[in-house]
């Protein structure tokens, strides 16, 4: 059994009385669970009955089925309860009046996996936006970050790039639960939305997910694992060329390749195949789907051993100059669209800052680049620190 409480929990131990005689939404996916692996759906019905009156789903759905970017989800009915499920991907991005009509309380239950470029949280900013113009409160139920608490990385997304998949200046690893991130955008960004965040209980920074005992339940078809998660921060610029970041496999974003990589060239400009918390395994793969599908690809299977010391932006960075360096004549920068996007190149908005692509084109240190964003990393730090629940 689980040591940790999270904020679905203590909503079921202790139901607020905000809730009471509320018309309730609940933006949620197959892993907002508690830790017997009942969903938030149905402990919200057993407490409040035909109180709840609608569900929203993120990208990839309500049962987290579609597998891709740019796949929409429909709008669905709910036949048990006999209430909508609005896809908040889909048609729109940000729920309307029509579905905020029939709601006076939007609860929040989703597992954010601590990365810029994971769209839940942009998700997560529309309804707050949405909830402040109609005077709805949003609760956010808090669940743990699987990549940790404490390691912050990456450079702090610019302006000019901000998209679906980066909306906010924050390092592309923020180190934040939802919870501590919808405390801070609401105040920072002067959305003003009236927000409750309900927190966990027993989590401490300085847990990666294996170490809570939860059960890990897939938020998106492509995080399959805990590892996958904590190794997503960096393998996702891999969504930005035309390196198989592994989808197509059965352990995406831990394998990545391609048919023309040289597996021995790219260890050679690593320094060797044991890196700092982490050790790269040659590997071939086949994708069933997406890039390269049904084409041996060689890669590796990056294999994190020690997670406190593993650096995954700067890894995989790291791992991107090795590849522009040996490989320029076949690797390829991917083209638009990208996320509703359809002007800038994907990798700039993943990276959220074109220089930095071409400091890495141009045979730029990463270690350097990224040693001079510490400054923006340690002011971002500074400014969310007040809404950390949990030291």
């Amino acid at each position: 059994m689980s040591m940790i409480r999270t904020g679905l929990e203590n909503l079921a131990k202790s139901p607020p009385a905000c809730l009471e005689g509320k018309r309730l939404g609940l933006l949620c996916n197959p892993a907002s669970v508690d830790s017997r692996l009942t969903h938030a759906r149905d402990i919200l019905y057993q407490i409040y009955g035909n109180g709840l009156a609608a569900l929203f789903s993120p990208q990839h759905g309500l049962y987290a089925e579609k597998q891709d970017n740019m796949v929409e989800s429909e709008d669905l009915y709910d036949p048990e309860l006999a209430i909508p499920v609005f896809s908040l991907y889909g048609k729109t991005r940000r729920p309307t009046g029509e579905m905020m009509d029939l709601i006076d309380v939007l609860i929040v239950d989703m597992i954010d996996v601590g990365t810029r470029v994971y769209t839940f949280v942009t998700t997560l900013a529309y309804c707050l936006e949405e909830a402040k113009k109609r005077d709805i409160t949003v609760v956010v139920l808090d669940r743990p970050n699987p990549t940790g608490g404490i390691q912050v990385e990456g450079n702090c997304l610019k302006a000019a790039y901000t998209s679906f998949v980066g909306r906010y200046p924050v390092p592309m690893r923020h180190g934040l639960t939802i919870g501590e991130y919808a405390g801070w955008i609401n105040t920072h960004f002067s959305i003003g939305c009236n927000l409750e965040v309900i927190p966990m209980q027993g989590w401490r920074r300085s847990m990666y997910y294996r170490d809570t005992g939860l059960f890990w339940v897939a938020p998106s078809p492509n995080l399959p694992t805990p590892e996958s998660a904590l190794v997503y921060p960096g393998q996702v610029i891999w969504e930005g060329t035309n390196i198989s970041e592994g989808r197509g496999t059965t352990q995406p974003f831990e394998l990545f390749g391609a048919p023309f990589l040289d597996t021995d060239r790219i260890l050679s400009f690593m320094g060797g195949n044991r890196l700092e918390g982490c050790t790269l395994r040659p590997a071939v793969f086949e994708p069933t789907s997406n890039k390269w599908k049904g084409t041996p690809c060689r890669g590796f299977q990056l294999h994190v051993t020690d997670p406190a010391r593993y650096k995954p932006y700067e890894t995989s960075l790291k791992l991107l100059a090795a590849i522009l360096f040996h490989h320029k004549d076949r690797f390829e920068w991917k083209t638009p669209p990208y996320e509703y996007e359809f002007e800038t190149l994907p990798i700039d908005l993943i990276l959220g800052d074109g220089e930095l692509r071409q400091k890495i084109e141009a045979g730029g240190n990463v270690t350097e680049m990224l040693r001079k964003c510490r400054p923006e990393i340690d002011s971002f730090i500074e400014c969310s620190r007040p809404f950390r629940l949990y030291e």
